[in-house]
């Protein structure tokens, strides 16, 4: 690895030892989780998430996972910055703290129904 380069580790037993992992792996530095839509949905359904950074490619591929299937309509995203070129638009967010109640649940259990 050269000076100053990035470490990834992947983690299988889950968000919690993912994070306690990084923690431990990052000291006093930030810790980013990286991965696709349902491992950043298990991280902003236990409220761990305090930014997201979303990379916006415009390709269309037909089929997948929708990040934000399933989220509490509670959930509050602060925009705080947009990069944007030709190939990509890259989109950062302050996730606000948000209390899923009953009638979040309820709502979101109606959605997924119909």
């Amino acid at each position: 690895m050269r000076q100053g380069g990035t470490t990834f580790t992947f983690a299988t037993e889950g968000i919690d030892s993912a994070l306690a992992q990084a923690r431990q792996a990052a000291g006093d530095k930030d810790v980013q989780i990286s991965g696709g839509a349902d491992t950043v949905r298990q991280f902003i359904d236990a409220g761990l998430l305090d930014e997201l950074q979303i990379h916006l490619a415009p390709v269309v591929l037909g089929a997948g996972v929708r990040l934000f299937d399933g989220v509490s309509p509670a959930l509050e995203l602060v925009p705080t910055r947009v990069v944007d070129s030709a190939q990509v638009t890259h989109l950062t967010y302050r996730v606000r703290s948000f209390q899923v109640t009953a009638g979040d649940l309820t709502s979101l259990h109606d959605t997924a129904a119909s």
